[in-house]
C-alpha cells in the first residue's frame, strides 16, 4: 500500500515544479492512501480491516461538502486538472465560463452531491464491515461500492451536459 502512494506523490511534485500548482486529483488519491496507512496503526482483525478500505472515502467526501460552499469546489479543481492535460484553450474557456453564475452553481451542486455520495458510501460499507457476515461483506461489497461509484458518475456525465448547455447558451 506504501508503494501505491508513489505515483500522486511523485506526479505531484511534477505538478507542482513544473506549473507551480499541486494536482487536486493526485493529492485526493495520496489522501486516501495516506488515510489507509494510518488506519493499519489500528490493528489487523478481519472486521476493521474491512472497515478501515472505506476509511478514506469519508474524510475526502467531507472535504467535498465543505469545499462546496467555497469560492473554489473540489469539482472545479479536479475539472481544471483534467482539462489542462487536454487543452489549454478548452482551460481558458473553462475558466472564463466557470464565473458564470449558474456554471459556479453546477460545479456547487456536483460537489455536493459527490461529498454525500462518498460519505454515505463509506458510512454504508463501514457498516456493512461492522455488522454483516464476513462473506456476505466480501461478496456484495464491490458492487455496492462500485454501484454507488457508477452511479454518481453517469449523474455527473448527464448533469455536466446540461452544463455546458447553459454555457453554450449563455456566451
Amino acid at each position: 500500500m506504501a508503494a501505491s502512494a508513489a505515483p500522486p506523490t511523485l506526479w505531484s511534485v511534477y505538478e507542482l515544479a513544473r506549473f507551480r500548482k499541486l494536482d487536486a486529483l493526485s493529492l485526493i488519491v495520496l489522501a486516501g492512501i495516506l488515510l489507509s496507512l494510518s488506519a493499519v496503526l489500528f490493528g489487523g482483525s478481519a472486521r476493521l480491516m474491512m472497515v478501515r478500505e472505506n476509511l478514506f472515502t469519508v474524510p475526502i467526501g467531507l472535504a467535498f461538502l465543505i469545499s462546496a460552499v467555497t469560492s473554489r469546489p473540489l469539482i472545479y479543481d479536479l475539472a481544471a486538472a483534467v482539462i489542462a492535460r487536454e487543452s489549454s484553450e478548452r482551460l481558458a474557456f473553462f475558466e472564463t465560463v466557470r464565473q458564470r453564475p449558474q456554471v459556479m452553481h453546477g460545479l456547487r451542486v456536483m460537489t455536493a452531491v459527490w461529498g454525500f455520495g462518498l460519505v454515505a458510501q463509506g458510512v454504508l460499507l463501514g457498516w456493512m464491515a461492522w455488522t454483516w457476515p464476513i462473506e456476505r461483506y466480501l461478496l456484495l461489497s464491490p458492487i455496492i461500492g462500485y454501484g454507488i461509484l457508477g452511479a454518481l458518475a453517469a449523474w455527473t456525465y448527464i448533469y455536466r451536459q446540461s452544463l455546458a448547455r447553459v454555457a453554450r447558451g449563455a456566451k
